[in-house]
C-alpha cells in the first residue's frame, strides 16, 4: 500500500448519547388501527438516514397513506424538506 500511495480510512463508530431534555409524550391516535375504510384519514411518516460516499449523510423522508399504501409525499437530500407528489 505504501509503494502505491494508498492509505486506509478509519472512521470512529457512532455512539449515541442520551438527551438531557425531557421527552414530551404524545397520545396514541391510531390505537393500532392501520386499516382505514377510505382515502386520506390516516397518514404515517418515517425518516431514514442514508450514508453516501459523495454527499455523506442524506435523509429520506416519506409520507404514506394507510388506505392506498401509496407514497403521497417524500423528501431526499442533505437537509430535511418535504416535497409533495
Amino acid at each position: 500500500m505504501h509503494r502505491l500511495g494508498l492509505i486506509s480510512c478509519h472512521r470512529a463508530k457512532y455512539k449515541p448519547t442520551p438527551s438531557q431534555q425531557k421527552i414530551e409524550e404524545r397520545p396514541n391516535l391510531l390505537n393500532q388501527d392501520f386499516n382505514p375504510t377510505n382515502l386520506n384519514p390516516k397518514w404515517v411518516t418515517d425518516i431514514t438516514y442514508i450514508q453516501t460516499k459523495k454527499d455523506g449523510w442524506c435523509y429520506l423522508s416519506t409520507i404514506l397513506d394507510l388506505h392506498s399504501r401509496m407514497i403521497i409525499g417524500y423528501s431526499f437530500g442533505k437537509r430535511w424538506i418535504l416535497v409533495w407528489c
